[in-house]
């Protein structure tokens, strides 16, 4: 996994129309769900921050962040990201499966967006990674997990999922996925065809994972198994369902009136 996305990470932005546009809608989107349940939630931490979409959104947005991802190569280009916009993030490298012995300090709210918990291949992987996100939680502290809804999904053999064309710098890219399912797993193989538009030379870069199609309602199940409270489901809030829990405990200070 970690290979995939060290590949992808220079072009990670392409999958957007418009990548600032897009974290600036997400930044909005997240900090209003995230104010609505935890208002005084201020620390975060972001465990599969990848180039930093909503770590550097939520940032802008007030919050204390915090981010990590496996990838080392997506680490540095979200410390890059984030000294170009002037914003104080520690980032570095983690597995979330190890979140609460790397991080070390409590949060107020951890997140995983973009569909990053089903690359955890089993239950038991997936059980753990939540099981850490809820050990870096302070009592009354918030968890938000954005995945694909899978069970609306196709299964099947060569499912095509394009992205688009994108222009940049003189160059044009088109993108798309393809995927191949077993079972209630599918590899997946990310392509960019890049063209050079003056010379017309162009490069294909492919790269490959897998993801394990879990449902929102075993997700929701594992996250109580971990130890979470008042799980859901919300739906329309954000480009993907989106799942919450709370760490039982004190909750966190009121808002001030």
């Amino acid at each position: 996994m970690s290979d995939f996305y060290d590949q992808l990470a220079p072009f990670y932005h392409l999958i957007f129309p418009d990548w600032n546009a897009s974290m600036e809608r997400q930044g909005e989107q997240l900090a209003g769900l995230i104010r609505s349940h935890w208002p005084t939630g201020r620390t975060l931490l972001d465990v599969s921050c990848g180039i930093g979409t909503q770590a550097l959104a939520l940032a802008e947005q007030g919050f204390q962040v915090t981010g990590s991802d496996l990838s080392g190569a997506e680490i540095e280009r979200a410390k890059a990201e984030a000294e170009q916009r002037g914003l104080d993030i520690p980032f570095s490298v983690c597995d979330m499966r190890e979140a609460g012995v790397h991080h070390r300090r409590p949060f107020d709210l951890v997140i995983s967006c973009d569909n990053s918990i089903p690359h955890l291949l089993n239950d038991a992987d997936i059980l753990t990674a939540l099981k850490q996100m809820h050990a870096c939680l302070v009592p009354g502290g918030g968890c938000l997990l954005t995945v694909r809804d899978y069970d609306r999904e196709e299964r099947g053999k060569n499912i095509l999922k394009p992205y688009g064309v994108r222009v940049e710098n003189g160059r044009r890219y088109l993108g798309f996925q393809v995927w191949d399912f077993e079972g209630d797993h599918y590899d997946l193989t990310l392509y960019f065809i890049e063209e050079d538009l003056a010379s017309r030379n162009t490069i294909t870069h492919a790269m490959h994972s897998r993801y394990y199609a879990v449902g929102t309602a075993k997700l929701l199940s594992l996250m109580e198994a971990a130890g979470f409270a008042e799980v859901k489901r919300i739906d329309g809030a954000f480009y993907q369902p989106v799942l919450l829990g709370t760490r039982p405990g004190t909750p966190l200070p009121s808002a001030p009136e």
